[in-house]
């Protein structure tokens, strides 16, 4: 195939990402470094008092009973310390490829949306790839999403308005509650945020092939972890979309969507597809592809110029759909 060059990145954060690198090239991934990448990633991450600090947010750690068969899920709640009635829910699955990454890593923008919005959001700790294969990651947080919803009075939300969210394995993730949450009738949902959210194990499309070897999240890493989850049946014909939603053959039916991601990223095109399909079977979807932006732009550079713009059109959408 023909080489295709990339997008370059926006200057400010390209400027950022140069810095952050340093002179010391990212660890690649594989089967040899996926248990120092593991670590490396969870060292990041601060439990949620200290990403709280002062602000009007509580936080409680809870198991709760996993699928039958395996094990209990951890999740951590968050919500504001003064309970609001018809408050809205969240429910929250983090990134790191389906294969490395822990809930904690998301608390900043969780408390944010706590404290912006008053959501009450559950955040769940998955099982991760190879250890837990195929659909399993999906189960696992399908299965959290019910006991969300059964508790919802409890928890202190209006179960009208709950909402799923991820980032890139996350968006992967929420696309697929969605999707699950059609096929088996429950539970409502009034949203799906996909942020740079990866959907396609197969890896055919332009942007998959401009970022190799560039950005937070290249192709060399997305072919590694769609691996680890599906094994040999990586890009072939039997995939389920529940764990790679690109897959999906009818999207009709699903919650209103927001997708939002940068130009200069391998997922890129397979969002851009994925929105219009929604559209295409008569749903709603709100498309942002920001230029110049890599992947994960907005959480690794909030203050940016371009990590401002992507945050505040993201809360309008939020503010739309819940009415606020």
């Amino acid at each position: 195939m023909t080489t295709v060059s990339p997008v370059p990145f926006d200057p400010e954060l390209g400027a950022l990402l140069a810095a952050m690198s340093g002179d010391t090239p990212p660890m690649p991934l594989s089967t040899e470094t996926l248990a120092a990448s593991r670590a490396g990633l969870e060292a990041m991450a601060q439990p949620p008092a200290v990403v709280i600090g002062d602000r009007p947010v509580e936080a409680e750690e809870r198991m709760i009973p996993g699928r039958p068969g395996a094990p209990d899920l951890a999740v951590t709640i968050l919500r504001p310390k003064e309970r609001v009635p018809g408050a809205p829910g969240l429910y929250n699955m983090h990134g790191g490829g389906l294969v490395m990454g822990d809930r904690h890593m998301d608390t900043p923008r969780l408390v944010d949306m706590v404290v912006e919005f008053g959501f009450v959001v559950v955040n769940v700790e998955y099982r991760l790839a190879p250890e837990n294969p195929g659909t399993g990651p999906a189960e696992d947080c399908y299965t959290g999403l019910l006991w969300m919803a059964d508790h919802a009075e409890e928890l202190g939300y209006d179960p009208d308005r709950l909402i799923v969210m991820g980032g890139s394995a996350g968006g992967n993730l929420a696309a697929a509650m969605s999707l699950l949450a059609r096929d088996r009738r429950g539970p409502k949902l009034a949203g799906q945020l996909l942020l740079v959210p990866m959907l396609d194990d197969r890896n055919e499309s332009v942007s998959s092939r401009q970022y190799d070897g560039l950005g937070t999240w290249d192709r060399a890493a997305n072919l590694f972890a769609w691996k680890a989850v599906l094994g040999d049946g990586v890009g072939g014909p039997d995939v389920s979309p529940y764990a790679a939603p690109a897959r999906a053959t009818d999207l009709s039916g699903l919650p209103p969507a927001y997708i939002e991601l940068g130009s200069a990223e391998l997922f890129r095109d397979e969002s851009v597809e994925y929105a219009s399909r929604i559209w295409a079977a008569g749903g709603e979807a709100e498309l942002h592809v920001w230029n110049g932006g890599f992947h994960g732009f907005e959480m690794y550079f909030p203050d940016s110029r371009l990590g401002r713009d992507a945050l505040r059109t993201r809360d309008t959408w939020v503010r739309r759909i819940l009415g606020l």
